[in-house]
């Protein structure tokens, strides 16, 4: 251990700790908590009991209490969806969110929808922001407007060409509403269908149903975009199929003239001149593909795209991952790149003219305060769901180990649980992060490697 931490480039502090963790009483125990926690970065630390009763004769028949476990502790996930903030329950929630958005385009009947949702009119569409001044760009084999060719990485794709007149207030109050837009754009794209469809909107809703998920990315200049999987159904959603009018072309045609009406008005505030905010001109709609038959998009390749930036969120911008309490805090934040900095800066400024969009709060997210993830009602499943289908099988994984009867093949064996949980903490010394990070790599490595091994011989099978 002592080679390999070294070998790691660890710093004495953590490689000390290091040391004192795997020589203390109980780190078999502990590093078995790390592992039920997949290796959490910043595991939630609990201290109390449960006990489980035989209601009819109050015999125990388990009892469990942390004052056995190391630091009289238990650790539990803390199931954070920022990959930033941990990188572990993060890609659990990208997994989650992966099943849910391929459930509604592929059908699972275990999850809501039927395997004929495959035949139902489905667009993948990205709606994005509109300009607020030219930015360090690759349009293609053209240099950029600066005169260079820059490379992928470059740290000043995204960032202003001429900071001083970039809109930077523009681009966080767009931010800040984006989610009022979505919102339009749900309200006004039945419309256009009944308008297309010569029938009112009621009379929509008796044969057609709109069904979507989608998710929010940030660009590299910092400004919200959304991308949507959005689905006919019929009436009474995935089980019914939508009306033979209600088309791809249909759809196509009717989303890109409901965000083209979707507009956020605002009035003028201080300095600030009235503003109409709308979606960008760079309105992407493509038809998904349901087998990959040479098709450009793909269920497969939509969900895993959706999963990618479900744990992402305005970091990848260089901002921070946390609020900033006081405008003060900047100073400190020295790595923060200056196209960041003013656009936080941006968000202090204006609180104060638009007090009921608390501005300073969204500072370290550029604005938006919307949901990263979100979907209609009827689109698939929920990630609620799927974890307590997650849990459930955990708890029924514990009760045969103890011996405990199990309600779902006995119906009248119930148990009584009595328990007491208190809250004691969080996170980990330096020693005992490296090692999370090590088993949390571990796990994935093993599991993408079993992920493989099943796709070959899936594979395999469909050439026999």
């Amino acid at each position: 251990m002592n080679d390999t931490a070294t070998a790691a480039g660890l710093d004495p502090t953590t490689l000390g700790d290091l040391l004192r963790v795997v020589g203390a009483p109980g780190f078999d125990r502990w590093q078995d908590q790390i592992r039920r926690t997949q290796g959490c970065s910043d595991p939630i630390h609990l201290t109390g009991y449960t006990k489980t009763l035989d209601p009819a004769t109050g015999q125990l028949l388990h009892a469990y209490s942390t004052e056995g476990e190391p630091g009289g502790r238990l650790r539990i996930a803390c199931g954070n969806r920022r990959a930033s903030r941990c990188p572990s329950c993060a890609w659990t929630y990208a997994g989650d969110t992966y099943h849910l958005i391929r459930a509604g385009l592929t059908g699972d009947p275990d999850k809501g929808t039927p395997h004929t949702v495959r035949d139902h009119p489905r667009v993948f569409a990205t709606l994005t922001a509109p300009s607020f001044g030219p930015v360090h760009n690759r349009p293609g084999p053209r240099p950029c407007r600066c005169g260079t060719h820059h490379p992928e990485d470059a740290p000043e794709l995204g960032t202003a060409l001429d900071p001083e007149t970039y809109d930077y207030a523009g681009a966080v109050l767009w931010n800040n509403h984006a989610g009022h837009l979505w919102r339009y754009v749900t309200i006004y794209l039945p419309r256009e269908l009944a308008a297309r469809a010569g029938i009112t909107q009621r009379e929509l809703k008796e044969v057609l149903r709109v069904s979507y998920g989608k998710v929010a990315e940030y660009q590299k200049r910092g400004a919200i975009h959304f991308h949507a999987v959005i689905r006919f159904d019929g009436p009474d959603g995935p089980d019914v199929p939508p009306p033979a009018w209600a088309t791809l072309d249909l759809l196509t045609d009717a989303l890109r003239a409901a965000a083209a009406r979707a507009a956020v008005t605002l009035p003028p505030a201080g300095e600030q001149p009235a503003r109409v905010l709308r979606w960008g001109t760079q309105l992407d709609v493509q038809p998904i593909g349901a087998f990959g038959n040479g098709e450009d998009l793909t269920e497969q390749a939509v969900a895993s795209y959706v999963a990618k930036y479900a744990t992402k969120a305005a970091e990848t911008t260089g901002t921070v991952d946390r609020r900033i309490g006081e405008l003060a805090e900047l100073d400190k934040l020295t790595d923060l790149p200056d196209h960041t900095r003013r656009l936080i800066r941006a968000c202090w400024d204006l609180d104060p003219l638009y007090p009921d969009r608390r501005l300073w709060a969204w500072a370290h997210m550029l604005g938006f305060r919307g949901h990263f993830s979100t979907k209609s009602r009827r689109y698939s499943t929920t990630l609620g769901a799927l974890r307590q289908v997650r849990a459930n099988y955990r708890a029924n994984q514990q009760r045969e180990a103890l011996g405990l009867p199990n309600p779902d093949d006995n119906p009248d064996a119930t148990t009584l649980v009595l328990a007491s949980w208190t809250y004691a903490g969080h996170g980990h010394t330096p020693g005992e992060s490296w090692l999370a990070a090590q088993t949390a790599r571990a796990i994935r490595t093993n599991r993408l490697t079993a992920q493989e091994h099943r796709t070959e011989l899936q594979e395999l099978d469909g050439v026999w």
